[in-house]
């Protein structure tokens, strides 16, 4: 249960609901950095605060906060994107969502051996593949497959991400 609350998936999905509850296109995606700026300084500050910041210290809450400048309005603007865009980017914004869960199912496996967290996480990631696809096909989205097909890829390209990013942390 700690790797669920304590991982970068369950705040970034957060920010994509946002999105998807924003009505404006351009407020979504500035609110998605705003929310992951928010999330990381206050992560970072109750860390400080407990001390508990470990051995990262102020340079890893710069590479979070960076990353989450990044990706911020990425998932802002998936969340907006899947429920009120046109088009194939919505499935494309539907794996865009879909594929931080098993990303960082991928990331626990594979990197840190923890098979057990792993397994849970890829079956979220498979069950909110899932519904995803089925939401966008009720939508009545022409290619919602897309969401399904590029999800895997997404995901591999999401634990790729974090091997560079927390590699380089611990």
């Amino acid at each position: 249960m700690e790797r669920a609350t304590n991982s970068s998936s369950s705040w970034i999905i957060w920010t994509a609901v946002a999105g998807a509850l924003t009505r404006l296109r351009p407020v979504a995606v500035r609110a998605g950095a705003v929310m992951m700026l928010a999330t990381c300084g206050g992560y970072y500050t109750a860390s400080t605060l407990g001390d508990t910041f470990g051995a990262g210290g102020l340079g890893t809450a710069v590479v979070w906060g960076a990353t989450g400048l990044a990706g911020g309005p990425l998932l802002g603007w998936a969340g907006w994107t899947v429920r009120r865009g046109r088009g194939d980017a919505r499935p494309l914004a539907g794996a865009v969502i879909a594929m931080v869960v098993p990303g960082e199912g991928l990331w626990l496996g594979l990197s840190l051996h923890c098979w057990g967290e792993a397994a849970g996480f890829l079956a979220v990631g498979a069950v909110s593949t899932v519904l995803l696809t089925v939401y966008l096909a009720r939508a009545g989205v022409r290619r919602y497959w897309l969401c399904a097909v590029l999800t895997p890829v997404g995901a591999l390209l999401f634990h790729l991400a974090e091997v560079c990013v927390l590699g380089a942390l611990l």
